[in-house]
Order: C-alpha cells, then sequence, then structure tokens
C-alpha cells in the first residue's frame, strides 16, 4: 500500500471514529479520544510535507488547507501551516475542535468568561492556563471553550479538526480584552483546497 492510500485511509477512518464519538452530546471525553486520533495521524509528518502544503510566503504568516469536509460542511479537517509572529485573539469556535502538532510548538492561551453576557458586545476574560501544542500533544476545545494561539519560536504545521466547517461559523466570537469587548470573528485567511 503505498502512502498516498495509507493517509486516505487513515483518514476515512479518523472521520468515522470522530463521528460515533460525537453523534449526541459531546463531552470532554468524547473528544480526547478523537484527540488521541487526531494525535496519530499527525504522527505521519511525512503526510503534510511542505511539498503538498507550501508555507506561507512573504507578509503572511498563515496558509490553510482543507484536508477532509463532509458533504453538508461538518467534519472539517484543516492543516494549518503558520510562521513565527502569527497571534489569534481570544475566540470561541461554536463547535467542538480539536487541534494535533504534526511540527513546532503552537502555544494556545485559555480562557474563562467571567461577565453574566447580558450587555451584547461587551465581554470580560480571565486567562487560565496555557497549553504548548507541541509533536504527540493535542488540545480539544468544546463550543464555548476560549483560547488564543501565538506562534513565538518556529514556524508549525499542525492539524486542526472542527465539528462544522470554518467557513460555516458566522457566529463565534473574538474577544478584545483591553475594551472588553466581543464582535463576530471573521474566518481569516482564505482556505487553500487540498490537492
Amino acid at each position: 500500500m503505498g502512502q498516498t492510500q495509507d493517509k486516505t485511509q487513515a483518514i476515512s477512518a479518523f472521520i468515522e471514529a470522530a463521528k460515533r464519538r460525537t453523534a449526541g452530546t459531546i463531552t470532554r471525553q468524547d473528544l480526547d479520544a478523537v484527540l488521541s486520533e487526531l494525535i496519530a495521524i499527525a504522527g505521519h509528518p511525512d503526510w503534510w510535507a511542505a511539498e503538498d502544503y507550501p508555507a506561507p510566503t512573504g507578509d503572511d504568516l498563515q496558509a490553510r488547507y482543507l484536508i477532509h469536509e463532509e458533504a453538508d460542511s461538518t467534519y472539517a479537517l484543516y492543516l494549518n501551516v503558520m510562521k513565527p509572529g502569527k497571534k489569534i485573539v481570544p475566540h470561541n469556535h461554536t463547535t467542538w475542535a480539536c487541534i494535533a502538532a504534526v511540527e513546532g510548538t503552537e502555544s494556545n492561551y485559555l480562557y474563562e468568561r467571567t461577565d453574566d453576557r447580558s450587555k451584547p458586545g461587551h465581554a470580560t476574560l480571565k486567562e487560565t492556563g496555557m497549553k504548548a501544542v507541541r509533536p504527540g500533544e493535542g488540545i480539544a476545545l468544546l463550543a464555548d471553550d476560549i483560547h488564543a494561539v501565538r506562534i513565538e519560536d518556529a514556524s508549525i504545521r499542525h492539524l486542526h479538526m472542527y465539528g462544522l466547517a470554518l467557513e460555516k461559523l458566522d457566529q463565534r466570537l473574538a474577544f478584545d480584552m483591553e475594551t472588553n469587548t466581543s464582535k463576530i470573528m471573521s474566518v481569516g485567511v482564505k482556505t487553500r483546497r487540498a490537492a
């Protein structure tokens, strides 16, 4: 069996396992199981090499590739390639998400919302921790979990799996801790289709 066939079969098996684990009410235990499977796929760096998924060029700090998406836009798997200096503000996803490292370290800063959510556009956050996602590791996030991302030392290649495609997440919030505000978050860089 060739490398491409191995990769295709591994992704298919992963998607089916993710569907089984997230069919009902989703718990952290369910997401930990999905994350474990995603870490296994990320453990094949040759599947995610620059020849097939080039790094961003020029002043661009991020390239995002769609690896898999169901016809109804669920179970969307992406490869993110980001350079040092890339920062993503605190945000939620409104769907579950799992992130696993292929190469490099992504610093994930975790927050909890401390306001009562009664005033639209107003939000206060408290930082609750930091998780460095490096090869062999990952992080799982429920729909309302809030995190920020920083690429600090070297370029990264990480797999990101979402319950619903990023392009469909039109209610996720970006938080500004200096002004204690929140607003709808854009999708960011344009997703590239994997070859």
